[in-house]
C-alpha cells in the first residue's frame, strides 16, 4: 500500500473508511481523553457533551478499525478516565469544567448535561470496553494496567493519587497473531546462577503457560520447587510499571516508547504494519520502525503532523538507504 509509513491528515473515521479492509496486522493507540484537553482544531474527539455520546462516537471509529484489521490482528487502547465536574462546583451549572486526574493542570470549559453525581469516576475506560464487547464485535483478552512510576501530583484531600491507566488488549477472532515468546521475562534465578539451573524435561513436559516443551526449539525446566519453566522466562504479566516520557515540543502528555513495545513486538508480526489511527506526536510510528514494522498513522491536527514527521523522518531515511 502507497500509505505505509505515512501520517494521513484528517478526521479518524473518514480517513479509516478509505483503508483496505483486513489489511493492518496491529492497532496500538490512546485516544484524546474525554473533556480533558482543547486540541485547538475543529472536529476534534473530546468535547462531547456527555461521555455517552463519546463513547459512542470512539466505538464508530474502532468499527472501522476492525474492519481493516486482519483476521489474525491484534488491538490495543490506551483510554485514560476523568472525574465528573471535577469536584469543584456543585454540578448545577452548564459550564462545569470536566478534567483527568492524571493531568489537573489542563481542563477544558464544555456544555454538559448532567449524567452523574459531581466528583464521581465515570468509569468511561470500562464503559467503552463493554460497549465494545456487548456490541460492536470484539473479544477482549486483556485489561492491562500501566502502573505509572512518575504519576502526574493530585491536589485533592479525600481521596488517592491515581497512578495508573487501563490498556485494552482487543481480537477481531479467537485465533490473531500473538508472540509471547518475545517478550518473555527472565527468571532471575537462573540467569544469575545458571550451574543451579534444573535439568531439562524431556519433549513432551508442559510450561508454565501449558505450551508443548519443545515450542520454539527450546527445552522446559523443572525447578526444585516442581514447576515447569520456560527458558525464555516466563510469560509477561498484565501490570506493566513505566514512566512518563514527556517528548519536547508536545504540550500533551503521550505514552512511553517502552510501554507500547511490548505490544508490538508480540502482537505484530516481523515486517507487518501498526496502525494507529490518533498517532499524535508519532510515538506509535517510532517503536514501530524501531522494531522492524511498518506504520499507518492518522492525526487530525496539522501541526501534530509536521512534528510527528521529523522525529520519524530520520528513521524512514535509514530503512530505505539501507
Amino acid at each position: 500500500m502507497e500509505i505505509i509509513n505515512k501520517i494521513l491528515q484528517g478526521d479518524s473515521l473518514t480517513i479509516l473508511k478509505t483503508l483496505p479492509s483486513d489489511s493492518v496486522d496491529c492497532c496500538i493507540s490512546s485516544p484524546p481523553y474525554w473533556n480533558l484537553r482543547d486540541y485547538g482544531v475543529e472536529g476534534q474527539l473530546g468535547l462531547e457533551p456527555t461521555f455517552k455520546e463519546y463513547i459512542i462516537k470512539l466505538c464508530d471509529i474502532y468499527d472501522e478499525v476492525r474492519r481493516v484489521l486482519k483476521p489474525t490482528g491484534t488491538c490495543f487502547v490506551n483510554l485514560g478516565d476523568t472525574y465528573y465536574g471535577g469536584g469543584r462546583n456543585s454540578g448545577n451549572t452548564q459550564n462545569n469544567p470536566c478534567k483527568q486526574d492524571t493531568n489537573s493542570a489542563s481542563q477544558v470549559q464544555v456544555k454538559w448535561n448532567k449524567e452523574l453525581p459531581n466528583k464521581c469516576l465515570c468509569q468511561i475506560p470500562f464503559r467503552f470496553s463493554i460497549e465494545m464487547i456487548d456490541n460492536r464485535g470484539w473479544i477482549l483478552r486483556n485489561d492491562l494496567i500501566w502502573h505509572k512510576a512518575n504519576p502526574m501530583p493530585a491536589s485533592a484531600r479525600d481521596r488517592f493519587t491515581v497512578d495508573h491507566e487501563p490498556i485494552f488488549m482487543f481480537v477481531k477472532s479467537g485465533k490473531y497473531s500473538f508472540d509471547a515468546d518475545k517478550v518473555r521475562v527472565k527468571q532471575k534465578k537462573f540467569v544469575n546462577n545458571p550451574n543451579d539451573r534444573p535439568k531439562p524435561l524431556n519433549e513432551g513436559s508442559s510450561f508454565e503457560s501449558g505450551a508443548s516443551a519443545k515450542k520454539g526449539g527450546f527445552d522446559s525446566y523443572r525447578g526444585k520447587n516442581g514447576r515447569v519453566y520456560n527458558p525464555l522466562g516466563r510469560n509477561m504479566r498484565t501490570v506493566h510499571k513505566c514512566s512518563s516520557e514527556p517528548f519536547k515540543g508536545a504540550h500533551f502528555a503521550t505514552y512511553p516508547k517502552r510501554l507500547i513495545k511490548p505490544y508490538i513486538l508480540a502482537g505484530c508480526p516481523d515486517g507487518g504494519i501498526v496502525l494507529d489511527p490518533f498517532i499524535g506526536s508519532g510515538t506509535t510510528a517510532e517503536v514501530a520502525l524501531r522494531s522492524g514494522r511498518n506504520f499507518i498513522g492518522i492525526e487530525l491536527n496539522p501541526k501534530y503532523i509536521e512534528m510527528a514527521e521529523k522525529r520519524i523522518m530520520p528513521f524512514i531515511n535509514h530503512i530505505f538507504n539501507q
